[in-house]
């Protein structure tokens, strides 16, 4: 197993967020009933969801599983960036199903990310990205306040994606 870089291992299982970093948290309806549920935390714990946003995913497992290295990138050529990451827990439940990556060495960002669908009591198939970080190399640290924009327009894209997953089913 490799080192995560920061502490709070954990965290966005259910929270409380830990202080000291920018916090995510966007929830977004992809569906409704157990068959769109189904559909969508398949797409969530496969990979599917991150490559049909864009991202490259490289997986030791087909499926998110704690203790899985997972690296995704984003970008083009030389100016791709890469993300390592290790997943730190899942969840497969009849209504809750997702897992949370967290940072390793060589991520720019440091900190952990969920993304959970859960089948509300109403049959409302929800969508959750959350996720608590802060800079850790020096383009991060560049970048500014513009890394929490870009990651917020990730997360809203990674829903809408999901979302047109499940009525694609």
């Amino acid at each position: 197993m490799s080192t995560l870089t920061y502490p709070e291992v954990g965290a966005t299982r259910l929270g409380p967020l830990p202080d000291g970093y920018n916090h995510l948290h966007h929830r977004a309806a992809v569906g409704r009933g157990r068959a769109d549920f189904e559909t969508a935390g398949a797409a969530v714990t496969e990979w599917r969801m991150h490559r049909a946003a864009g991202a490259r995913v490289n997986a030791s497992a087909a499926r998110a599983a704690a203790g899985i290295a997972v690296d995704v990138s984003a970008g083009i050529g030389r100016l791709r960036i890469a993300a390592p990451c290790e997943i730190v827990w899942t969840e497969y439940g009849s209504n809750r199903t997702g897992f949370a990556y967290g940072t390793l060495a060589r991520h720019p960002e440091c900190g952990e990310e969920s993304f959970v669908v859960e089948l509300a009591d109403d049959g409302t198939v929800w969508f959750t990205v959350m996720a608590f970080s802060r800079p850790a190399s020096w383009y991060a640290r560049l970048a500014g306040p513009l890394v929490p924009l870009a990651q917020h327009w990730y997360a809203r894209r990674l829903g809408n994606v999901l979302r047109r997953t499940v009525s694609a089913a």
